[in-house]
């Protein structure tokens, strides 16, 4: 009975060690794998760049991701926005690594410096982080001051490192050194081998890696990831929709002056032809393509929507309800170029005296944009109005066949040139086309000079192209 027994015993260990070797020799690419999210930030800092940014984040964490590693290649940008992508970062829960492909200067050294790790690429340049004007002027002291206590925070954050000194004691150090950080803004900071006075600190690579602002030069992502020691990994990378394409597009500076091209010129050939057609509704179309992407990337608010809709209002209510242009078509005027230029202007740069520079410049910018195409507009309208229909491009919408007297045809009946001297009342106001009533019959007439309200006695003084011109009789 032991025997058997024993014999049992020995069957079923035999059996689980067969079981333990199987196991044991299941392929790796068949374990689960190490899920790296990847994402580019490969040009200025902007609200486009901050919304690509919570994008691949959400992305990320659909993914179950373990990693992300952003690539980055960028001269700076906005303050504001490099702010909300370094506070993204600091909160993430998913390990951060950077690579810094060939530049990492002012926003750009703000953002590395908030991930887990930085990874250089030889020939790579990190640091710069002084605040400067649109023109690249040094701003002044208030605001390198906000920009160094950002920088010496987001280095502060990573914490500090236990270091064993030769003679046994316990060192604690910056993992990545605050006054460095500080030292990329100010050049008054002096750091015995690292900077001189009078210098703003720009790493290199190998400088980087022997100051602590840098884990490893690598050459790729692969080699980045075998440093951080992830191995059996499956690389995911963020890709821009086409809506996301459409957007950035339609976000161009240039495509926006266009839009307001689009929407002013509309509405002054709408305002040159009767009923409703088809140019309101290119200007309902460029206003809808101009502020959608606006909107959808935060930078316009509904308030700033509602002030253009009411200058558009006041507007045509100067147009068509009050006398003259006063204060209503000035006022009007000024609401819809304020709301066009501030929608373009993300509100963040308002909340902080630090983004005060930001926002004026900003402010001036969409300004001049909206301003510049709206002047354009005007011209250009004036222009297609005389030119456009006697170009040959046009010519089949235009009558070109001539109407002869023997085929039936007859001119204008022209007994209103009789009318020249008469004196009459103006039935409607005239901007400067309406109607007037003479000897009890109303015609058609036109205002000479300037506009002519309802029920003021007018005087025919002119008759030419089927049209008669009226002037007031004082």
């Amino acid at each position: 009975m032991k025997k058997i027994f024993s014999l049992f015993v020995f069957v079923v260990l035999l059996f689980n060690i067969a079981l333990f070797a199987q196991n044991d020799s299941i392929p790796s690419e068949e374990k689960e794998k190490t899920i790296v999210f990847v994402f580019d930030i490969n040009k200025d800092i902007d609200p486009g760049m901050w919304r690509k940014t919570k994008e691949s984040f959400e992305e990320a964490a659909l993914a179950n991701s373990d990693y992300i590693v952003i690539n980055i290649n960028t001269y700076g940008g906005m303050v504001n926005m490099a702010d909300s992508i370094r506070t993204k970062i600091l909160n993430s829960k998913i390990p951060i690594y950077v690579y810094i492909v060939n530049n990492a200067a002012s926003a750009g050294a703000l953002i590395s410096i908030a991930a887990d790790r930085i990874y250089m690429k030889t020939g790579a340049k990190i640091g710069s982080a002084s605040v400067v004007d649109q023109t690249g002027k040094i701003m002044p002291e208030k605001y390198q001051s906000y920009m160094r206590s950002t920088m010496r925070a987001t280095a502060e954050a990573h914490g500090k490192d236990t270091i064993i000194s030769e003679t046994g004691d316990t060192i604690l150090k910056w993992h990545r050194d605050p006054l460095i950080a500080e030292a990329m803004v100010d050049p008054r900071i002096y750091i015995e081998g690292v900077s001189d006075t009078g210098q703003i600190v720009a790493f290199t690579a190998n400088e980087a890696l022997e100051n602590g602002y840098c884990e490893a030069i690598v050459g790729d992502i692969k080699e980045l990831l075998k440093d951080a020691k992830i191995d059996n990994y499956e690389l995911k990378k963020y890709e821009p929709t086409k809506i996301d394409n459409l957007i950035g597009f339609l976000l161009s500076p240039v495509v926006q002056g266009i839009l307001i091209m689009l929407i002013f010129g509309g509405i002054y050939f709408e305002l040159q032809s009767p009923g409703i057609g088809f140019p309101l509704g290119a200007a309902v179309v460029g206003a809808i393509l101009y502020f959608a992407p606006l909107y959808l990337e935060g930078l316009a608010e509904n308030w700033e929507m509602v002030i253009f809709v009411i200058g558009l209002i006041l507007i045509i209510l100067e147009i068509f309800v009050i006398p003259g242009f006063g204060v209503a078509g000035i006022s009007g005027l000024i609401l819809a170029l304020t709301g066009l230029a501030l929608s373009m202007v993300d509100n963040i740069i308002f909340e902080f005296e630090f983004h005060a520079a930001e926002a004026i410049g900003a402010v001036l910018k969409s300004f001049l944009i909206v301003t510049v195409s709206v002047f354009l507009s005007f011209i250009l309208s004036l222009y297609l109005s005389k030119k456009a229909f006697s170009s040959s491009a046009f010519a089949w919408i235009v009558l070109n066949s001539t109407q002869k007297k023997e085929e039936g045809y007859i001119g204008v009946e022209s007994t209103q040139k009789e009318l020249i001297g008469k004196i009459g009342i103006a039935s409607t106001n005239l901007r400067p086309s309406g109607k007037v009533d003479i000897d009890n019959e109303t015609y058609d007439a036109k205002s000479e000079i300037g506009f002519i309200e309802k029920g003021r006695q007018v005087k025919v003084i002119d008759y030419r192209s089927g049209q008669i011109y009226v002037m007031l009789e004082d």
